[in-house]
């Protein structure tokens, strides 16, 4: 079990604008920078094997550029493909406060970085105890018809609260700044009820488009 302690206190950062990780769950990735291929060759030497996700902002008066919560993920699959990309897997570890960008001689960007707020991320599954399964399953069947979206409703509703949660948090497109919202939920319930505003307010037309990513 991952222990705060065992977690570094400087990471290597990937700003991508509306990705999104969550703890224990997975993200798949497609580096082709040179910069990022050399993130995932240096990553891979460490014990850890962190990556530390986090959405760039264009805040006036946020120096670094970077909002201040992300979430690190461990690489855990990774193959190259013939012309010398890789294609990765990072699972979900816990989310970061980011404190100060660390100056080096590295392509990519690392930042030094908290851990102590998240610590119940490291605790295991989370369950939502007011989640009402039927009236979400739902809502989300209506906003799939909207968006003209398939699902395979089977495994969604066997999913447990925070897999299925997580998953259309991570996988759904919403702007930026409302996955920023959906990191930053302070428990899966919080997240849970973030996500069913940010869909109620698509299917009211506050979107105009909305798919899997």
């Amino acid at each position: 079990m991952t222990r705060i302690k065992d977690l570094p206190d400087i990471i290597p950062v990937f700003p991508l604008p509306g990705a999104l990780l969550l703890p224990r769950a997975r993200l798949p990735l497609h580096l082709f920078e040179p910069r990022y291929l050399a993130m995932l060759d240096d990553a891979l030497k460490t014990p850890s094997r962190l990556i530390g996700m986090v959405q760039p902002s264009d805040v006036a008066g946020n120096k670094l550029g970077l909002q201040h919560i992300g979430c690190a993920g461990r690489v855990t699959q990774f193959s190259e493909t013939e012309d010398g990309r890789y294609m990765i897997t990072l699972a979900g570890v816990s989310r970061f406060e980011v404190r100060d960008e660390v100056e080096g001689f590295t392509p990519y960007r690392r930042c030094e970085v908290s851990w102590d707020n998240y610590s119940p991320d490291l605790d295991g599954t989370e369950r939502d105890v007011s989640f009402d399964r039927s009236s979400f399953l739902d809502l989300l069947d209506r906003y799939f018809d909207a968006m003209d979206l398939s699902a395979d409703w089977d495994t969604l509703k066997d999913a447990e609260d925070e897999l299925l949660i997580n998953s259309l948090s991570m996988l759904l497109e919403f702007d930026p700044e409302d996955k920023q919202a959906l990191l930053e939920a302070k428990s899966l319930t919080q997240r849970r009820e973030t996500l069913v505003t940010l869909i109620e307010y698509a299917l009211r037309g506050g979107a105009t488009e909305g798919m899997l990513q």
